[in-house]
């Protein structure tokens, strides 16, 4: 049975910049946030090139990609991984924050699903990152599954695998670095996914230009989506102080130089 597979992901500021939260007019944000250089979400990558791999060996399956983000920043990130899976976009236009409310995001994202004309619940999965260089909280896409209906959830999944019998088979981590083997009959199903196995997909330019046929029409009509802190209150904002305090020493035991270490951290 072919699959509906959604992907829900967003773009976040490059880390290789300098993030400086402040406080302004519209409340919390990044230090000329739309001025920093955006990536596609890190986490929700594996989820597409997941989805990709899924929607190649099952014919007649489809991949949309929902993404919520300012429009002009959004346009820009989607013409660089538009080339690395195939895809139809549906964009929602509102903060990528990490200052955002997780229930407001789960919230729009769900129902851009349920507007899907075809959308056929018996088929569908909806993959996503377990978590997200932005919005880090790690219930976005629990939330989501929630409002669909979905109960059949995993999270921290490393690999997907289709039994011949068209059952789902689930590598989910759990502590103490071990994974879990789950069995699931089939959709409706949600997953988070942490790495996966798919390695970056290399640029199909051909894939690109059918991409951006849609996209560029979905990103122009995006709706808004309020997925702002209004309802949040930031006292204050302010970076990780560094602190360092340098001792050398010579001849002391591991203990020695263990306890001193626990000890420093208690204070």
């Amino acid at each position: 049975m072919p699959y509906q597979i959604v992907v829900c992901g967003s773009i976040v500021p490059d880390p290789l910049q300098t993030l400086e939260p402040v406080i302004g007019p519209g409340g919390p944000s990044l230090k000329n946030e739309m001025l920093l250089p955006s990536v596609f979400d890190p986490w929700a990558a594996h989820a597409l090139y997941e989805a990709a791999h899924l929607a190649s060996t099952v014919a007649g399956s489809k991949v949309w990609l929902v993404s919520l983000g300012p429009k002009a920043k959004l346009q820009q990130v989607v013409m660089t991984i538009a080339q690395k899976a195939p895809f139809e976009l549906i964009a929602l236009d509102g903060s990528a924050s990490g200052f955002t409310d997780a229930h407001d995001t789960a919230k729009a994202i769900a129902a851009s699903i349920l507007a899907i004309p075809e959308l056929d619940r018996r088929r569908l999965l909806v993959f996503g990152g377990w978590e997200s260089a932005s919005r880090g909280a790690g219930v976005t896409m629990q939330i989501t599954g929630e409002l669909l209906g979905i109960v059949d959830q995993f999270q921290g999944v490393d690999e997907l695998k289709i039994t011949a019998d068209g059952r789902l088979q689930v590598l989910e981590r759990v502590e103490s670095g071990k994974h879990q083997v789950s069995v699931c009959d089939g959709p409706p199903a949600l997953l988070g996914w942490a790495t996966g196995n798919r390695p970056e997909p290399r640029n199909n330019p051909q894939v690109g230009m059918l991409n951006m046929r849609t996209a560029m029409p979905a990103i122009q009509k995006a709706r808004p989506a309020a997925a702002g802190a209004r309802d949040l209150l930031f006292q204050d904002l302010t970076l990780p102080k560094q602190q360092r305090e340098t001792e050398i020493v010579k001849d002391r035991s591991a203990e020695e130089i263990a306890r001193e270490i626990v000890a420093w951290i208690r204070a």
